[in-house]
């Protein structure tokens, strides 16, 4: 049974990635991201609390994420396979995700982390809010994000690194061909999709 975790620097291809390995897999794609942002569209009452944190590109609080991700994990149809993004973002949050991940009897198949350097997220995000006007890829945000990112969320490679689950891939260059790195890596560690 097939459960990743996502990786990456803001704008990394977590997203991206993680639909096409759930798609190769064939897998749900779950992304925090993308559902906080619904809750914000929606004004429902975790996204007006989540909405000031993301315009000003910091990490919502860990309650809210977590209230997102146990909403979608927990669910029964999901248990079983999953390719998760955003989550966990913090030691804390890995630290609970562990305890629901126990609570609930699920192991993680591997976390997926896509190496991409700041110059090319830097090209990636404003590009993209050139594209999307989201308010979180502005430059000056940009620059936040990606030093939030270092001080909160990389220091869970070696969390992940010491349980063994950690596999490193080069996240830069075509998508498809990234998507390609990534599977073969996960086929080095026996983990391919099903065949029926």
């Amino acid at each position: 049974m097939i459960r990743l975790l996502m990786l990456a620097p803001p704008g990394g291809g977590k997203t991206t990635q993680g639909r096409r390995l759930s798609d190769h897999f064939k897998v749900p794609h779950i992304s925090t991201g993308e559902l906080l942002r619904e809750h914000v569209h929606r004004s429902t009452p975790i996204g007006t609390a989540a909405r000031p944190f993301i315009e000003k590109g910091d990490l919502v609080p860990d309650e809210l994420a977590l209230a997102v991700v146990r909403q979608r994990i927990c669910e029964p149809s999901l248990l079983r396979a999953f390719v998760l993004d955003g989550f966990p973002r913090t030691l804390n949050e890995a630290t609970v995700a562990y305890s629901l991940a126990t609570e609930n009897r699920i192991t993680f198949s591997a976390v997926i982390h896509l190496i991409v350097s700041d110059a090319e997220v830097m090209r990636r995000l404003l590009a993209r809010g050139r594209e999307s006007s989201r308010d979180d890829d502005r430059e000056d945000t940009v620059l936040h994000r990606l030093e939030r990112y270092r001080n909160e969320t990389a220091p869970l490679l070696d969390f992940y690194r010491g349980r063994g689950l950690l596999v490193e891939v080069d996240g830069e260059g075509p998508v498809v061909e990234v998507t390609e790195r990534a599977e073969l890596a996960l086929a080095d560690r026996h983990l391919t999709p099903p065949t029926s």
